[in-house]
């Protein structure tokens, strides 16, 4: 999917917002984002949706690269850490997280303290506008909450105050993220009509769909259902017949919300030290771990082993010839980065399903599972237990989910990152269960002083 050239041509005057807690003020300066007159307020939306396509690869190297699911090829420190699980609070990657969680909270919350003011704004567009900004605000937080633990709760764009903000509660935050996706689901629009982009804007599936997720991470079983439920029920997204479709074509019909990169070479993914196309496949700083792998090749996985590929001649020394495929370089079509889908929705509910209690039938945690196994072309499941169920739905996950940036976040929430972890690397501490604050961040906040995670 291609992005707004205006969207691009906002790389460079956004960037200095990028480091919210800097503690020089001259890159902060909201006068730097121009909202006075209704022509400002489309070039500040996309500047919000620029900031966050940020997110994306960080995302995926935390949920799927602190785990089990890589092991370490190449030279990069960063990617060192994490596949040697020796990671650091000097991690770039952790930086890089963090800095995109505010740069986007940062815009969001100058929409919320402008837009209100601005002239000749429709009532419709001033309120799917600040929707959009509550929305991704709250999925920001809600990354930083389960990435970091506590963080800063920053609510304005006043300077003085952004500069010694102590780290809020991991509670605190989460209530701010149900607050804000509880705002924005009314106001935000059912599809958006330009085809070609109309994925990588916020819609009330986008909400439903982050709903579903907050309530599956805080064990309410009963509304994780509810919010997948209603995702599923719109068909607003279909599964298409082959997963391929959702693997390497960039406007596909399952996709709910992604975040999408122009087809040039300072753009794509693939170009930088974060650039997964790069990582995974041209520089090959990670590749899948052997006992990934072995996972992958599972019958039950069925057509979704095409989430990695072997190359022979690339098994030498410690590279056992295998890759992630699932993101492109700029002459492929599959170098977005997916945020929600359905598939993670059916999986969402056949879980809330299965903790209740509800395993076989037609409103059974099995038939869920099922309707995914059907699309991989893999054996239907068959289960009559809950804990067989739990650990299906968790290798479900890995087959349908991987390299998308859950793995990580699925075995803290379950309780489970202890035995896994420590069964695949001797190396895995307890203190990895977050990763750490970076160190520059508590350099520049002085509130931050003596708060890193324990461990670091």
């Amino acid at each position: 999917m291609r992005l707004l050239s205006v969207m691009l041509a906002f790389t460079v005057s956004l960037s200095s917002c990028r480091e919210i807690l800097e503690p020089e003020p001259v890159d902060l300066l909201v006068d730097e984002l121009v909202l006075n007159e209704a022509a400002d307020v489309e070039p500040v939306r996309l500047g919000l949706y620029n900031a966050f396509r940020g997110i994306g690869a960080p995302m995926v190297i935390a949920g799927s690269f602190t785990a089990d699911f890589i092991q370490h090829n190449g030279t990069f420190t960063v990617y060192n850490e994490l596949g040697n699980k020796q990671i650091t609070s000097a991690n770039a990657a952790a930086g890089a997280f963090w800095g995109s969680i505010y740069s986007t909270i940062y815009i969001a919350n100058f929409i919320e303290e402008r837009i209100a003011d601005v002239p000749g704004v429709s009532e419709a567009n001033r309120k799917q506008v600040l929707a959009e900004a509550r929305f991704l605000r709250g999925f920001v937080n809600f990354l930083g909450a389960y990435t970091f633990g506590g963080i800063p709760q920053v609510t304005t764009t006043t300077i003085a105050t952004n500069r010694n903000i102590p780290r809020a509660s991991r509670e605190d935050i989460l209530k701010s993220v149900l607050a804000d996706y509880t705002a924005a689901l009314p106001d935000l629009p059912n599809t958006n009509s330009n085809k070609t982009l109309a994925k990588t804007f916020a819609t009330k599936n986008a909400a439903r769909a982050a709903l579903a997720r907050y309530y599956l991470y805080q064990k309410d079983w009963a509304q994780a259902e509810k919010f997948a439920s209603e995702v599923i029920a719109t068909r607003l997204q279909t599964l298409p017949e082959t997963i391929a479709a959702v693997f390497f074509e960039e406007v596909d019909d399952e996709t709910i919300l992604e975040v999408a990169y122009a087809n040039n070479s300072s753009d794509d993914p693939g170009t930088s030290t974060f650039g997964l196309n790069d990582v995974l496949r041209g520089r090959r700083e990670v590749i899948p771990a052997n006992t990934y792998i072995l996972t992958m090749l599972e019958t039950n996985a069925g057509e979704r082993t095409q989430t990695i590929g072997f190359d022979p001649a690339r098994q030498r020394g410690r590279d056992n010839g295998w890759s992630v495929r699932k993101y492109g370089s700029p002459d492929e079509a599959n170098n977005n980065i997916t945020i929600f889908r359905l598939a993670e929705q059916y999986l969402i509910r056949a879980e809330a399903r299965a903790q209740q209690g509800r395993i076989v039938g037609a409103n059974g945690a099995q038939a869920d599972i099922n309707v995914l196994r059907k699309r991989a072309k893999a054996p239907n499941a068959s289960i009559t237990t809950q804990a067989d169920a739990l650990l299906t739905i968790e290798k479900e996950r890995v087959y349908e989910l991987s390299f998308e940036g859950h793995r990580w976040y699925d075995l803290k929430r379950t309780n489970r990152i202890q035995p896994v972890m420590t069964a695949f690397s001797t190396n895995w501490n307890e203190k990895f269960n977050l990763w750490p604050i970076p160190q520059s961040e508590i350099q520049r906040n002085k509130a931050l002083a003596g708060s890193q995670n324990p461990g670091y």
